[in-house]
């Protein structure tokens, strides 16, 4: 019985349909694919610029796709052709001078999904590299053999690369313009549960070594997005080294890390090279936190958060964040800071004011002269324009060597366009208060070499007996310190901006006492030798001592400079050089009581910061007791009394000495000739 003619023809079509792939697979599976690779070779190195060969076998098989069968459709019961290339090579771009090829792959292998070609894309589920060994090059003017030519109109193609597997293989990179060069070597890992590659790396970052390791999964998922892939990294560059564990679970857009972060180094201004965040110079450090990242085309945004940690004796803890993109100026770090105790020393990085052995293990040249006292370490202002900043940080308590009594410090360290603030800068010391608020301009725009800078304090009821509560002769005293400065200077370092600072500094001690042995628990060598000379050691009552110093150019010149105690009126006089840390200061004695002879001599206090010479005019030391000094210059009283805490019908020994300094001119400075005048009174 013979067909419809109109079903024959259905089953010819479908003859056609079915026999046409069947022999394409056919034609395919047994076709020498290697007569093909001068072509394929020719055509890829013309599309990617570069040269590139298959140098050894080239084949296509069909495989399915290793899905489980809980995630398994019916696509993946499909065979896919798989193109198997062994020994392939990726040379370098032209232009590039490089000590060997970009790439070379001892096994190279892909499937491709065939249904998606239909809509222009090219979909790979797997691709696997066994053997890579890679080289990242970049040169000095920017050039790099990584950037592949961009076509000049956009394809019509879209690649769909679903997941990337690794074997054994070295990376090596190179980067002339980070002074980077260093070798990574991967390995797979077959017994790790949660790892599928280990790798480790040598070399060296900025003339300093480079060394460390890490894991990696096996297989990156780049479309299933919400699966982690884990990593895990220990690495020191130069002593600082960084320690990171966690996951990465958008990899196609390399957003969404989380990671456990630590670090740890000589100093946290080495991080600038590594992480591009400009931190202070400090003692050293570790922290340990939550690091979380996201990288977006336009901004991205990190946040360290819950870390806590220990730099140099102090311990600190917070949250800090970076972000930067195209609507930020410069990127900016913002957060809060805690320590509950801060060792005084710890701060002394910051303006270079560390021993010259703490200078070398923080990695900074010991460049301190040892006749200096002021730090003159320069400022490294050209990162200052880097970065913005608004961090805040507090203190519970700060500690000197034994027992300065500071606490609740309180600062907002902002930094703007190279302008460096903190504003406010205040903290309780000794039952007072001292406020003051800092600025450093390091942004060039004024002077490119130097920094100008702004200081305003004051302190404010300072009670002698808490400054110093292990000295039991200051117990029961009850004087208090009050005093002003304002400074404005332009240098590159605290010994330049001070050699250059103009302003004035004020400040009054009211009814304490005095000894050499308070002078050496405040460490004041001149001051130690002045007293042994003046009255021995033994303890003073103090009734009073008023300073007021102008300042210019770095020339401090007193304008009212007097002691009161029990025994004698001391007046002071001269200059203090800030510049060349030089003394010029003359004291002039009025012995209150004939058994103190030696108290109507001056004493001339000269020399250097660092090695002062005290020393007794002898030949005013026969003069008689009632015998007085003419002085020549008018003190400035006015300016000190707002300085001066009494309350209501109450006088203190500073009210008293202002009262009668007000009326009385003070010691001419040092080295000029005395001219007669009548005698003064003195107060018995």
């Amino acid at each position: 019985m013979s067909l419809p003619r109109r079903t024959r023809i259905a089953l010819a079509v479908a003859g056609v349909l079915v026999a046409v792939p069947t022999a394409a697979v056919i034609v395919l599976m047994n076709y020498d694919w290697n007569r093909a690779r001068p072509w394929l070779n020719e055509k890829v190195s013309e599309a990617i610029d570069r040269p590139f060969a298959i140098r050894g076998d080239l084949s296509l098989t069909w495989e399915r796709q290793g899905h489980s069968d809980a995630d398994r459709t019916w696509r993946d019961y499909l065979p896919l052709p798989h193109l198997v290339a062994r020994d392939v090579h990726v040379g370098n771009p032209a232009g590039i001078q490089a000590q060997q090829e970009m790439a070379s792959v001892g096994q190279f292998a892909f499937s491709i999904d065939l249904l998606p070609l239909l809509e222009h894309k090219i979909s790979i589920p797997v691709l696997r590299f066994d053997t890579p060994a890679v080289l990242l090059q970049r040169d000095g003017d920017g050039r790099n053999n990584w950037t592949f030519k961009q076509a000049d109109k956009p394809s019509p193609w879209k690649l769909d690369l679903q997941r990337v597997v690794f074997t054994k293989g070295t990376v090596h990179y190179v980067d002339a313009l980070t002074h980077v060069d260093a070798v990574a070597e991967v390995d797979t890992l077959n017994a790790d549960p949660s790892y599928g590659v280990a790798w480790k790396v040598k070399g060296t970052w900025n003339r300093q070594t480079v060394s460390g390791g890490g894991k990696a999964g096996a297989v990156l998922s780049l479309q299933q997005q919400s699966t982690p892939y884990p990593l895990a990294a220990d690495i020191n560059v130069g002593g600082t080294r960084i320690a990171i564990e966690g996951t990465l679970t958008k990899p196609s857009s390399l957003t969404a890390l989380n990671m456990r972060l630590k670090l740890s180094g000589p100093s946290m201004a080495r991080l600038y090279g590594l992480t591009g965040v400009l931190l202070p110079e400090t003692p050293a450090f570790a922290t340990e936190g939550h690091l979380t990242g996201n990288l977006g085309g336009n901004a991205s945004r990190w946040v360290y958060d819950q870390f806590t940690g220990r730099v140099g004796h102090s311990d600190i803890g917070g949250k800090l964040e970076y972000r930067y993109g195209q609507s930020l100026p410069r990127p900016l770090l913002t957060g809060a800071v805690q320590s509950k105790l801060l060792q005084f020393s710890d701060l002394g990085p910051l303006i270079g004011a560390d021993s010259n052995a703490a200078k070398e293990a923080r990695g900074v040249e010991p460049v301190q002269p040892g006749d200096k006292v002021l730090p003159v370490e320069t400022f490294k202002t050209e990162r200052w324009t880097a970065l913005d900043a608004d961090v805040g940080f507090q203190a519970q308590r700060i500690t000197r060597d034994k027992d300065l009594p500071i606490s609740k410090l309180d600062t907002r360290i902002g930094m703007q366009d190279g302008v460096l603030t903190l504003k406010p800068m205040n903290f309780d010391i000794a039952g007072g208060r001292f406020t003051s608020n800092v600025m450093l301009d390091g942004s060039g725009k004024l002077n490119p070499n130097a920094i100008r800078a702004e200081l305003k304090a004051g302190a404010r009821h300072l009670k002698l007996k808490q400054l110093f509560p292990r000295i039991e002769e200051m117990q029961a005293t009850v004087g208090e310190v009050n005093a002003d400065i304002s400074l404005s200077a332009t240098g590159n370092s605290v010994a330049s901006l001070l050699g250059s600072s103009n302003g004035e500094l004020k400040g009054v001690i009211n009814e304490g006492s005095v000894s050499k042995l308070l002078l050496e628990e405040m460490g004041l060598n001149i001051g130690n030798v002045v007293l042994t000379k003046l009255v021995g050691d033994k303890q003073v009552k103090l009734n009073c001592m008023v300073t007021d110093f102008g300042v210019t150019n770095g020339l401090m010149q007193s304008r009212l400079f007097v002691v009161d105690t029990s025994d004698a009126k001391i007046d002071v006089a001269g200059t203090v050089n800030l510049g060349n840390e030089k003394l010029d200061l003359t004291m002039r004695p009025d012995a209150k009581g004939l058994r103190v002879i030696s108290l109507r001599a001056p004493i001339y206090v000269r020399g250097t910061f660092k090695d002062p010479d005290v020393s007794i005019d002898k030949g005013v030391l026969a003069l008689r007791a009632g015998g007085a000094l003419a002085l020549a210059v008018v003190a400035p009283v006015a300016a000190i009394l707002p300085l001066i805490n009494a309350g209501p019908g109450e006088t203190t020994g500073c009210t008293t000495l202002l009262a009668q300094q007000g009326g009385k001119p003070v010691a001419p400075a040092p080295g000029k000739t005395l001219a007669p005048k009548p005698p003064v009174k003195h107060q018995n």
